[in-house]
């Protein structure tokens, strides 16, 4: 699978509908999957993805609280899509209400999948001292 990369700011149109960036567009030629994400976004996986992750989640303990929390934030809210010709993918309402998204977004390419954030509210994380990239990396390595 090619790497999904890149910061695109795009707008969501009056049905719901996302663009997708035209260069990251074959990535979901087999099927997309939408989800919560973490921290206030949108997750999109491109199928074969989402089969992986979906792999690695029922590798989970099911008597275990918190992975129940993880699966049902992640499967319970997911829906399966596809990109009209246009590459354009239809974002659900309930998932429009989990990010906060309005009319303008950002869309990060994650390596393997891709993250929908309202616009302000990823510029505003990129400006909290706690959102410094150079501290998690400083955290991660230790």
């Amino acid at each position: 699978m090619e790497q999904l990369l890149g910061e695109h700011d795009h707008s969501l149109d009056d049905k719901n509908r996302l663009t997708l960036p035209s260069k990251l567009r074959s990535a979901f030629a087999d099927g997309i999957v939408l989800s919560r994400g973490i921290d206030g976004c949108l997750s999109v996986y491109p199928a074969g993805e989402w089969a992986r992750m979906t792999a690695r989640y029922a590798e989970l303990d099911e008597l275990s609280e918190d992975a129940r929390r993880v699966q049902r934030h992640f499967f319970g809210g997911a829906t399966q899509g596809e990109l009209d010709k246009q590459g354009r993918v239809v974002l659900p309402q309930h998932l429009i209400e989990h990010a906060g998204l309005d009319r303008e977004l950002t869309v990060l390419g994650m390596n393997n999948h891709l993250e929908i954030w309202n616009r302000a509210t990823w510029r505003r994380l990129q400006q909290e001292p706690e959102g410094r990239v150079e501290d998690a990396a400083e955290r991660l390595a230790n």
